[in-house]
């Protein structure tokens, strides 16, 4: 069973001006594949926060996967990406690449995108788009190796013979 964490990232929806939008529609995919969400939280655009929550959630052992949703663009108060890179210990681009690449193929928008993945400790950190469907696709683009990479964080000995 993986183990999620759905942390939506928007100020409007964390001031209660504007309704979550992102993070019902993630839990519903996550959960269509049979995984658990462990975790879920709004917060506002501020790198501080972002980064004690992700820091808190990775260390916590109660997540195997962290998505995040919003924050990933050109506005200024979009530090998603920065908070991020500054949790992860090491970096895992071609998560990114690939939903950058996918998204590309609906929209000339997607080459915006700043989003970063990578690994804290033994969990995956994914950030995704604020936009529902946008978030929804990036997903789907990288789910089929999604359960591997969780084995292999793990240390699971059976990850190694599916290679």
């Amino acid at each position: 069973m993986i183990r999620v964490g759905i942390l939506t990232i928007s100020d409007r929806s964390f001031r209660k001006e504007r309704e979550d939008a992102a993070g019902p529609a993630l839990v519903e995919i996550v959960q269509a594949r049979g995984w658990q969400v462990a975790v879920q939280g709004i917060l506002p655009d501020e790198e501080k926060r972002i980064r004690e929550t992700l820091a808190e959630w990775a260390q916590s052992s109660i997540v195997d996967i962290i998505l995040t949703t919003g924050g990933t663009g050109f506005s200024p108060r979009d530090v998603t990406p920065e908070a991020t890179r500054r949790v992860i210990d090491r970096e895992a681009p071609g998560l990114a690449e690939v939903m950058r690449a996918e998204s590309l193929k609906a929209t000339p928008h997607a080459m915006l995108s700043r989003a970063v993945t990578g690994i804290r400790g033994r969990c995956l950190i994914v950030n995704l788009p604020g936009s529902p469907k946008a978030a929804g696709e990036c997903l789907q683009s990288i789910f089929a190796v999604l359960p591997h990479a969780v084995q292999l964080l793990k240390g699971d000995d059976s990850a190694e013979a599916s290679h």
